[in-house]
């Protein structure tokens, strides 16, 4: 257990670090995330996680409305999910705004391994799942071939490090579109949140959260 918080503890104080010190010498950069749309899933209750799952036409009114709503914030490059449902909501949020859009497969959502799939965990007394949303802290090591904190740490903190420091750096105005556990793990990290408070950001689905 001591291990794995090591590791999270690693990769939050590290990019709490490069944000430290982008905030002294920032001009006028922005640094925003936004959860995909609603799917089929969603509204069904299942674990999505890698499965490739696309928007339904609630999702895609949805980020139809976050484009209104979000028209005139500024954006100089999106990076986003290669998953689709998160493709789809960049795609149709920035339609008609020339604004770049570049997949990266560190965005994509944690696997949730052999629990993908699976409807209305919370209602299954003593489903093992329920434990990395209920009690982020005890989640020590893999359930059912899950991905661990450490592994979703290492790939969002690699992003964050390699590319979004040096884009801030520049002056770029930066949106990344992803989804729930993963836009978390980026949250805790710029911000410095503990593990427990992993889920503490509430991410709503296509609502925009400034970071920087």
């Amino acid at each position: 257990m001591e291990h794995v918080f090591l590791i999270y503890e690693q990769y939050v104080e590290k990019n709490k670090h490069f944000v430290a010190e982008y905030m002294q010498k920032r001009g006028k950069a922005m640094l925003y995330i936004v959860r995909h749309g609603k799917t089929d899933w969603n509204s069904r209750h299942k674990l999505q996680g890698r499965t490739d799952i696309p928007l339904n036409q609630e999702g895609r009114e949805m980020a139809g409305r976050a484009a209104e709503e979000y028209r005139d914030v500024h954006f100089d490059i999106c990076y986003c999910s290669p998953l689709i449902r998160a493709k789809e909501t960049a795609q149709i949020m920035l339609q008609g705004r020339e604004i770049p859009i570049v997949y990266d497969d560190r965005l994509r959502e944690m696997s949730f391994g052999d629990y993908e799939g699976i409807e209305n965990s919370f209602s299954i007394p003593d489903c093992p799942i329920n434990i990395l949303f209920q009690a982020p802290e005890k989640y020590q090591e893999s359930i059912g071939g899950a991905e661990t904190w450490a592994e979703l740490f290492a790939r969002t903190g690699a992003f964050l490090e390699e590319v979004i420091k040096p884009q801030l750096e520049l002056g770029k105005d930066i949106l990344i579109v992803g989804h729930g556990a993963m836009n978390s793990s980026i949250v805790c990290q710029v911000k410095g949140l503990p593990i427990e408070q992993f889920w503490s950001a509430g991410l709503e689905q296509c609502k925009l959260m400034k970071l920087l």
